[in-house]
């Protein structure tokens, strides 16, 4: 049996094309006792409450119809946000050259949070310029890979 977040990412993705978004993500996490299903997208200028509510209405419908999850949950369908994890190799590649974060399940040097420039993402290890310097990070270690927007 696929994966929930497989599932519904099948689902989703034409809806999502067809509100003129790309789809970046799907998470089905429990959080407090209270299971949430998750559907990020994306659109070049960036996502408003009508792309939302434009993918949230119909994919609902879908997914009562084929119901690929036992039990109950909360539905949401938002931005990807200007912080989003990058998760995929095709999110590393379409952001090489900005500045992200990588957090670690471990401290290195004393710290679990790093601030740098993508210079690579190889089989799940990622590369950054921190201050000049080229640091790698290995899959094992990290925890989370973010944009970091600074405003």
């Amino acid at each position: 049996m696929a994966k929930v977040t497989d599932a519904v990412a099948a689902l989703a993705l034409p809806v999502v094309e067809q509100a003129g978004c790309s789809l970046w993500d799907v998470e089905y996490v429990k959080e407090a006792g209270t299971w949430f299903l998750r559907v990020y997208i994306d659109r070049e200028g960036g996502v408003s409450i009508d792309d939302c509510e434009a993918v949230s209405r119909p994919l609902s419908d879908l997914l009562d119809q084929a119901d690929p999850i036992e039990g109950s949950y909360t539905f949401e369908v938002s931005s990807a946000g200007a912080d989003r994890a990058l998760k995929k190799p095709e999110h590393f590649a379409a952001f090489l050259g900005e500045e992200v974060e990588v957090k670690l399940y471990r401290p290195r040097e004393g710290r679990k949070e790093f601030v740098g420039v993508l210079k690579g993402y190889e089989i799940g290890d990622v590369t950054l310029d921190v201050n000049g310097a080229e640091t790698r990070f290995s899959k094992q270690e990290i925890a989370l890979v973010r944009l970091y927007p600074r405003f």
